[in-house]
């Protein structure tokens, strides 16, 4: 693996260069939280954050987007709504970027999802070690402290200047056209290592208490237990963690048709398994009628039946869902850790 090094003075110059030739979307600091949008100037790029509010999959998956467009008459004629228009997505984290990866699997399995993988193939992913760690986040236990793929361009703060880990074919030409990269030195590959090490073990301060590897086994003997009852008589079934969760896809689908009554459009729009009407079909039937019955599908999806798919949680320890919970209730280091001292 051959590393550069970036300058912290060549850093602005290499953004702008980015900004004159691409759609540059990055984090920004905004009223004390940070939040992925469009870069037009390099002093927005804000590196130095613990946690955005949003993960970055509303690029690839929006919260609402049209499929196609269709009339019904004199003849049915349907339209493919496809967008593909190149960006660069700047300051990833690597948890963030493993969420994306899982992703990546999921929406090219089976029927492969040409509206996901399109806007994914369209993407240069430049992502950043963190230099904080968010209160609620343990991606450090959940393997997610770094990747080896994902992003085109990986960059760690040594303090001066920042390695860059090329992970790509083009984040190798972005680099070399778009900056004045320099090799690593093997002393400042070594610092690298030991920043890289520092920061996880401040992360490792929260964690399960057990192997995450038993989660799984954990959930088959607990389905009846009162403890999932107990637990979401506080849950407000706002599908909050839903919508901050980067390993969350669920949508639903509708078409909306015209006050003409012959032109149309497919949507779909960002649903999660916490609300109430998620498991509601036509006939009026709701398979998860009651709170504790969607609380606990949603942690038995991310700790079990994904499990079974990915050979990994759904969960990268991001750390969103407990921040963004009211009552407090959707950690999952929280609930593991007291249903597995429930089982002693």
């Amino acid at each position: 693996m051959k590393l550069r090094l970036i300058e912290k003075s060549d850093l602005d110059l290499f953004v702008q260069n980015l900004i004159n030739d691409y759609q540059v979307d990055g984090v920004k600091r905004k009223e004390g939280s940070f939040l992925y949008g469009s870069i037009k100037s390099p002093e927005e790029l804000c590196l130095d954050f613990d946690c955005t509010v949003i993960p970055p999959k509303k690029y690839f998956l929006p919260p609402e987007e049209t499929l196609f467009q269709f009339t019904s008459s004199p003849a049915l004629q349907v339209t493919p709504v496809m967008e593909s228009n190149p960006f660069i997505l700047f300051g990833v984290h690597p948890y963030d970027i493993k969420a994306i990866n899982q992703m990546d699997r999921i929406f090219a399995r089976g029927v492969p999802d040409p509206h996901y993988l399109k806007r994914r193939e369209a993407a240069l992913i430049i992502g950043v070690d963190p230099t904080k760690v968010a209160p609620r986040s343990f991606w450090a236990d959940m393997g997610a402290a770094t990747v080896s793929e994902g992003f085109d361009l990986m960059l760690t703060d040594i303090g001066e200047s920042f390695i860059v880990e090329i992970g790509s074919n083009k984040g190798r030409s972005l680099l070399e056209q778009h900056a004045k990269p320099r090799p690593a030195t093997r002393n400042e590959a070594r610092e690298r290592v030991g920043i890289r090490s520092r920061i996880s073990h401040i992360c490792k301060k929260r964690g399960f208490a057990f192997p995450k590897r038993e989660i799984p086994t954990l959930l088959e003997h607990s389905w009846k237990k009162f403890f999932w009852e107990e637990q979401a008589s506080k849950c407000l079934s706002c599908g909050t963690c839903n919508l901050v969760c980067p390993t969350c896809y669920c949508f639903d689908v509708q078409d909306n048709i015209d006050l003409d009554l012959v032109h149309g459009e497919r949507v779909r729009r960002w649903d999660g398994c916490l609300l109430h009407d998620f498991a509601k079909v036509a006939t009026g039937e709701n398979f998860r009628e009651t709170r504790a019955s969607r609380y606990r599908h949603r942690f038995y999806r991310k700790g079990l039946y994904l499990f079974r798919l990915l050979d990994d949680m759904a969960c990268v320890g991001c750390g969103r869902c407990a921040s963004a919970c009211l009552p407090d209730i959707a950690d999952p280091v929280n609930l593991f850790n007291k249903l597995r001292e429930d089982e002693k």
